[in-house]
């Protein structure tokens, strides 16, 4: 039996709101029943692009993350709804009701992930049904899916083994977007945002001069990640491990050994650091 799972690359995401496009003009003013009803001219994001902005000036990154609804198997939608307004399909999409949903607006609030959203017009919840009605007519993939321009969204039956959603997962390269709700959404990430560390390195007797091609090694137990400074001076360490301790070593010959103890609770910008003779 067909089980539906997509598993979204964050690294891809160029936040270019292809996706989010795709899915207005696919289902804005237009019904699709028995799965959907049109969404309302605006303020609807049944497909959201998260902007998250971490680090200090200059030193920022930023990363897109598209937010569809999870799919969740323990959807606190479904439990919130009377009547059997949300169900789940054998394949695994949840589906609003648009009709037993009527007036319910209960079941906006119970959504963790802020995915479902009120239509005042039509006063009832709607959210993403992974193009349910798409899909039912032989469509391999919903409408954002298919425009993402650099493949950042993978979409697919997880039971076929052929597949490329299924072999993501069997990879075990994948997690949730948010594991503490515990709700076994069927969307799944790749490369979510970890902490990260960076900082400068110069030279005592050189200070106008960046402190290029410095060794600069990260140890946490018998984990070594190693690096060397940029043309500006620069080192960068991404996808730490939460609440980890690290040792932070720069070794350069002719100069004292500089080492550093840190915990990866947060993203680090550890400034300007000088090497003495």
């Amino acid at each position: 039996m067909t089980q539906y799972r997509m598993v979204i690359d964050v690294s891809r995401c160029i936040g270019c709101y292809n996706c989010f496009l795709a899915c207005r003009d696919e289902h804005a003013g237009s019904d699709h029943r028995p799965v959907s009803i049109g969404q309302p001219a605006s303020g609807h994001k049944w497909i959201a692009v998260r902007e998250d902005e971490r680090g200090t000036y200059p030193k920022v990154k930023v990363s897109h993350i598209p937010i569809p609804c999870q799919q969740c198997t323990d959807a606190p939608c479904i439990t919130a709804a009377r009547d059997g307004a949300v169900y789940r399909r054998a394949d695994g999409i949840v589906v609003i009701d648009p009709d037993k949903a009527s007036g319910q607006q209960d079941i906006v609030a119970a959504c963790p992930y802020g995915a479902i959203f009120w239509n005042e017009t039509q006063n009832v919840a709607q959210k993403c049904t992974f193009c349910a009605h798409l899909l039912d007519s032989g469509w391999k993939e919903p409408r954002c899916v298919e425009v993402c321009p650099t493949q950042a969204m993978v979409f697919g039956d997880a039971g076929d083994r052929g597949s490329a959603v299924a072999a993501l997962i069997a990879a075990q390269d994948v997690e949730a977007l948010h594991p503490e709700y515990d709700t076994k959404p069927l969307v799944s990430y790749r490369g979510l945002p970890k902490p990260y560390l960076v900082g400068e390195v110069s030279f005592c007797d050189q200070t106008q001069l960046p402190a290029a091609g410095i060794r600069v090694s990260l140890h946490r137990g018998d984990q070594v990640l190693a690096t060397l400074t940029d043309s500006f001076g620069d080192f960068e360490f991404d996808n730490l491990e939460t609440d980890a301790d690290y040792l932070l070593k720069i070794e350069h010959s002719g100069y004292r050994p500089r080492e550093m103890r840190l915990r990866a609770g947060a993203d680090l910008d550890l400034g300007s650091i000088i090497l003495d003779r």
